[in-house]
């Protein structure tokens, strides 16, 4: 046990999609997941098990922004031996091609800064994907004719953001999307020898100001995670 997680040793698998939302996790779980069982309840942000098609998958909440998906990411990792962390959540989008529902998958994750800023220091780290992770899910996406968006994407550390000349660069340079937590997971998971891959799908534009009604949004988000379950077992 950690002092975030609750779960008992062989309770996590290797494999864990972390979406942010921990009841986003349940409905996942639930939808997706044969016998899914909850193993993780502290602070209330929900942690599940079961199998995808054989294979062990827990599903697992990771909170708001980098500091909070850090906590998560490395007590998973090091306390609970887990070695695929697949990001699954909302993002808005940045380019004027890209639309709602579309989903985008995240090569590349700039931010401005991070929670691993400490130990890198001078260094301007450049967080990836890991590339069979990011293979498997473009190949899966293009089975499933999803319209899907491969680049980079913007992690930023405010949700109520004030810069629109920060906005305007990252659009600028074909930044496709901006959330909240790809960047250091993809950090923390390169500091620790694990694969990361971030799938997302575009909820809100910020360019054309459209947004996904609520109602709609468990329903986009499908396509999403069934890409990010076959992308972690092909």
């Amino acid at each position: 046990m950690t002092p975030h997680i609750n779960a008992a040793k062989g309770d996590i698998a290797e494999t864990v999609l972390l979406p942010g939302d921990p009841l986003r996790a349940k409905w996942a779980a639930e939808t997706f997941l044969d016998h899914p069982r909850e193993v993780n309840n502290v602070r209330g942000m929900l942690g599940f098990t079961g199998t995808w098609n054989g294979n062990p998958v827990t599903i697992h909440g990771s909170g708001m922004g980098m500091p909070s998906l850090s906590i998560y990411a490395n007590e998973l990792i090091s306390t609970y031996g887990a070695k695929t962390l697949i990001r699954i959540g909302s993002c808005g989008a940045m380019q004027e091609d890209v639309n709602i529902r579309d989903v985008i998958i995240a090569m590349t994750a700039t931010s401005i800064s991070t929670p691993s800023r400490g130990i890198l220091r001078e260094i301007n780290y450049a967080p990836c994907a890991n590339w069979d992770l990011l293979n498997n899910a473009v190949k899966a996406a293009g089975a499933k004719a999803t319209p899907t968006h491969v680049g980079g994407i913007y992690s930023s550390d405010v949700f109520y953001d004030e810069r629109p000349d920060l906005n305007e660069q990252m659009i600028r340079h074909g930044i496709l999307g901006v959330e909240m937590e790809a960047a250091e997971l993809y950090t923390v998971a390169a500091r620790h020898k694990a694969r990361a891959l971030a799938v997302l799908t575009v909820s809100d534009h910020l360019i054309t100001h459209e947004a996904l009604p609520p109602e709609d949004r468990e329903r986009s988000f499908a396509d999403m995670v069934d890409i990010a379950l076959q992308a972690a077992f092909c």
